[in-house]
């Protein structure tokens, strides 16, 4: 069984930054590939960032520029980093890892960006 641990979500001011992490334990297999995905009230999940096992990454566009993810393989752990965040960032943020081809996911953290 594979357990996560999500942290790093919080409120914080419009122009403030914030590091989500996430860590995998329990039976884990070789992770592939690793993302984060956000969920606002009222709309439907979509993708934040994704990186690959040998650190490639993809960023949805709204993330771009300001959002950086990244893993640690030696501790299964993936992060991100997000600065200048916005209002419309408000979302529970997931993470989701690829283990032989399945998705496992987090419960979520909530990151609130409001004055």
């Amino acid at each position: 069984q594979v357990q996560f641990v999500e942290s790093g979500g919080d409120l914080v001011q419009p122009g403030g930054s914030l590091r989500l992490s996430c860590t995998a334990s329990g039976i884990i297999f070789t992770i592939s590939a690793m993302g984060w995905y956000r969920q606002a009230p009222g709309k439907q999940r979509e993708l934040v960032a994704t990186i690959s096992r040998g650190g490639s990454t993809n960023y949805a566009d709204s993330a771009k520029g300001r959002f950086t993810i990244s893993r640690d393989n030696a501790k299964n752990t993936m992060y991100l980093q997000m600065n200048s965040l916005k209002p419309e960032d408000t979302a529970v943020y997931s993470c989701k890892m690829v283990m032989l081809g399945r998705d496992y996911w987090g419960q979520g953290t909530q990151v609130t960006v409001s004055s």
